[in-house]
């Protein structure tokens, strides 16, 4: 099935039992989506770790009943993430919410040898899933936070955990753009000399399972319009782009913001890609209803085999 919106998502993963691990609980903005989560139906219980006195506070002030949810007394960020990430992999859970914690406390956590999160050879990557009024269907970019200056070897593993999502999501040949400041392959902007590699790596078959295309600046990738006006011909990924690839930290992360504060009617999930678990890995500034969204996706993603 291919989702339009994320109506469809939450519609779809309605009524199953997820239960979330926590770390860092005492937020606001996480407890108001686990409310949200369990108005809904996605959420049948889970383990809340962190300040127990606060977590109870900032429950009563957003409406979340605790009773469905165990709750743990932890002050220490490193210690939180460890045992939420210990509890998953015992089944007290079945993924992870990043909440009032450093996503270094978090990745690292995650990334513990012991844990083997990350199958042989593979990396971890930030997706995030948008949808906007002003564009025509949902589309994800990547990476937003974890690799902060990805070399193509890298970069492959990106588009391969994107693509693996979006296939889930029932994007049977997603159309990945090579993001880059300019259109054009430029010796001196080392961004378009990787976007030209990875469209010959797609067209030898080594990146399977999508196409991809570029260098293409943020016009092209999204405007036919746009891509006509600047001579792109012959093209199928302008103005139907579901993968946005950004070539660094530095790019991804201000658009994947921008488009979260400035966006049209903008929704939005996220989660980490690679990753043998679902993880839900928001910004701590993310609002309730994208961090009910990337629940939902991550229940979905759970249910996929993801």
């Amino acid at each position: 099935m291919k989702f339009n919106s994320f109506d469809e998502l939450l519609a779809q993963v309605r009524g199953k039992t997820n239960r979330v691990v926590v770390p860092g609980a005492n937020n606001d903005e996480v407890l108001t989506a686990l409310r949200m989560g369990v108005e809904n139906r996605i959420i049948s219980g889970g383990v809340l770790i962190g300040p127990a006195a606060q977590v109870k506070e900032m429950a009563a002030r957003v409406g979340l009943d605790l009773g469905i949810f165990q709750l743990e007394e932890m002050a220490d960020f490193a210690e939180m993430c460890n045992r939420a990430v210990d509890l998953v992999r015992a089944g007290k859970g079945d993924f992870l919410v990043k909440g009032l914690v450093d996503t270094k406390f978090y990745m690292k956590a995650i990334l513990r040898k012991e844990v083997a999160a990350v199958p042989e050879g593979g990396i971890l990557s930030h997706f995030a899933l948008f949808h906007l009024d002003n564009y025509h269907k949902m589309f994800a970019v990547t990476d937003a936070a974890i690799l902060i200056s990805p070399t193509l070897e890298q970069k492959v593993k990106i588009v391969e955990n994107a693509v693996g999502i979006m296939r889930a999501l029932g994007v049977e040949t997603p159309k990945v753009s090579a993001v880059c400041p300019v259109e054009k392959v430029n010796p001196k902007i080392p961004s378009t000399l990787d976007a030209e590699a990875l469209v010959k790596l797609n067209r030898d078959g080594v990146i399977k399972n999508c196409v991809v295309e570029g260098p293409y600046d943020i016009y092209i990738t999204f405007s036919k319009t746009l891509a006509a006006e600047k001579g792109v011909k012959g093209a199928v990924v302008p103005g139907e782009t579901d993968i946005a690839l950004l070539p660094s930290l530095d790019a991804a992360n201000p658009m994947y913001k921008s488009i979260s504060f400035f966006g049209a009617g903008v929704k939005s999930a996220t989660v980490l890609a690679g990753a043998n678990m679902p993880v839900i890995l928001p910004s701590r500034t993310d609002s309730p209803v994208t961090k009910l969204h990337s629940i939902a996706l991550a229940c979905f993603l759970k249910d996929a085999g993801r």
